[in-house]
């Protein structure tokens, strides 16, 4: 995509932390934005909160409501058309020992995680098909290249995550339509409170949502296929690939990655 300018995106979760901030980086290159989000008093208030953007539209959306999305489109198309790129950052966790975790929790992770990503992107995907240029923003996890300890289902969510964008953008590549991008965002730890009590692995620190926000902006601009970061989260794939599962797993471990989340709160 050359330029953000004008173009319509949309992006889940919206309304607060990673999504916001991810909002308001769009913002900055005036496109018009459209933000979804299940907070009203969170909608409201970000509004208000988008400098430089050309437009600013808020929908009430729960992501795992297919009926409710196919509305929201409609409305979105009435009040000012299609839209040119979608991001799909709509997002929960719920850590702890598998067993100590309800397993309406862990249902939920799925339903929203999973099920929530695959449903605003059909119904959403027509229209990106039908713009010249369009793309697809999927926010992963570095937790969707390792196993995560006390963060199960959270983790194996962001596995199918990235097998789904894998999928799509062969699929739409096959179909002559490789004019929509589709791009897989998988940050380490990031500093909204999401994942208060977590801790990095050793060399590595808690990201911020606003640089989150420039990484994904600067990925559409450059059709970037997948982002990792920080660096650690870069060369993960590679050693899970040359390392023996058990030695790979050691070394995880001593990094402190595998028991990043032991200590894990989130927003309480």
């Amino acid at each position: 995509m050359q330029t953000i300018q004008g173009k319509r995106v949309l992006v889940t979760g919206g309304a607060s932390g990673i999504g916001q901030a991810i909002a308001q980086r769009f913002a900055r290159d005036q496109a018009h934005m459209i933000i979804l989000d299940l907070d009203d008093a969170a909608l409201a208030a970000v509004a208000t909160a988008m400098p430089g953007a050309a437009s600013v539209a808020t929908y009430r959306a729960d992501v795992t409501d297919v009926a409710g999305l196919r509305a929201v489109r409609d409305r979105i198309h009435a009040d000012g058309g299609p839209i040119d790129v979608l991001v799909n950052n709509a997002g929960v966790v719920f850590g702890g020992p598998f067993l100590d975790v309800p397993i309406e929790k862990h249902a939920t992770t799925f339903r929203v995680n999973v099920e929530g990503l695959v449903a605003m992107t059909h119904v959403f995907l027509p229209d990106l098909i039908g713009r010249q240029d369009a793309h697809i923003v999927n926010i992963a996890s570095a937790s969707g290249y390792i196993g995560l300890p006390y963060g199960t289902t959270y983790a194996a969510s962001k596995w199918a995550v990235i097998g789904f964008s894998e999928s799509l953008r062969l699929e739409l590549e096959q179909q002559g339509r490789s004019h929509v991008h589709v791009t897989t965002m998988c940050p380490s730890y990031v500093s909204t409170g999401l994942f208060e009590g977590a801790r990095p692995p050793r060399f590595t620190s808690m990201l911020t949502a606003e640089r989150l926000g420039d990484k994904t902006v600067q990925a559409v601009l450059a059709n970037t296929e997948t982002v990792r970061t920080p660096w650690l989260v870069a060369v993960t794939p590679l050693l899970k690939g040359v390392l023996p599962s058990r030695l790979f797993y050691i070394t995880a471990g001593i990094l402190g990655a595998t028991k990043s989340m032991t200590q894990w709160k989130g927003r309480g």
